[in-house]
């Protein structure tokens, strides 16, 4: 892609910057949530809107002319073809909980589909990378490749989503098949469980009601590695909805029957 190295560098500073808006209101006693969904605890942060803003004034001084997509503070127009689709933390639950599964996402689409992704755990200081030329982990000064691991059967696979009662009844019915097969199943991961896929360490992550910000970064970092991202139909994932990352064709098929009934 063009100017890919100007986008890779921009997505760092964007995830630099969102670091540091975000961890002095990590455990901090004083942390309160607004809801945004009255029917139903949504919660927001201000840590969530300050790494936001964060992220956008480093596309506004580096990228202006790039659209964005925020979960914050909605969408901005652009006219270069590239969409920056932001979550400041997604896992603002977990947040609240001070467990550190949250992580701050950026994505970065044409009129393809996206094109490279970050998840960041600035707690631990993980970021996972992937897209144009790069599937890597940084932490702690060094970097490792990302690769998924070659699993094939959902007797072996280990199986992660972020709420046991995924979705609609239907949905949460179609996922008990799945996680009725498969050797382990786990709660609660948020984005890590997209990075612990694209790390080798679990097989599948299945989701329903998400949004285009909860997937972008997760979906190139899991490409990237080697892994499947499609929707539960395994047609396009970028737009959220139904989700099913897995992290190889094989298990991606096995997966696929038993969510179609």
């Amino acid at each position: 892609m063009q100017n890919a190295d100007q986008i890779i560098r921009t997505a760092h500073l964007m995830a630099d910057a969102a670091r540091q808006a975000i961890l002095p209101w990590f455990r901090h006693a004083d942390l309160a949530a607004d809801n945004k969904r009255p029917a139903d605890f949504d919660p927001v942060t201000q840590a969530d809107r300050d790494a936001e803003r964060a992220m956008r004034a480093v596309l506004a001084r580096e990228r202006p002319d790039d659209a964005i997509l925020g979960e914050e503070y909605g969408a901005q127009a652009g006219t270069t073809g590239l969409t920056w689709v932001l979550d400041p933390i997604d896992g603002t639950r977990a947040f609240l909980c001070g467990a550190a599964s949250w992580g701050v996402l950026i994505g970065v689409t044409d009129a393809q589909g996206v094109v490279y992704g970050l998840i960041d755990q600035p707690f631990t200081t993980e970021r996972f990378e992937g897209g144009l030329g790069r599937a890597r982990l940084s932490h702690g000064g060094r970097d490792r490749p990302l690769r998924v691991r070659d699993c094939g059967t959902l007797a072996a696979a280990t199986l992660l989503t972020t709420f046991p009662e995924i979705g609609t009844p239907e949905e949460a019915q179609a996922f008990r098949r799945v996680a009725g097969q498969v050797r382990l199943t786990r709660y609660g991961l948020d984005c890590y469980a997209y990075a612990l896929l694209a790390l080798g360490q679990v097989d599948l992550v299945i989701e329903a009601g998400l949004q285009s910000y909860d997937i972008a970064g997760p979906l190139a970092v899991v490409q990237a590695a080697g892994g499947i991202v499609t929707d539960w139909q395994g047609g396009p994932a970028h737009e959220g909805g139904r989700v099913i990352a897995a992290a190889t064709p094989a298990l991606h098929r096995a997966a696929l029957d038993l969510l179609r009934g």
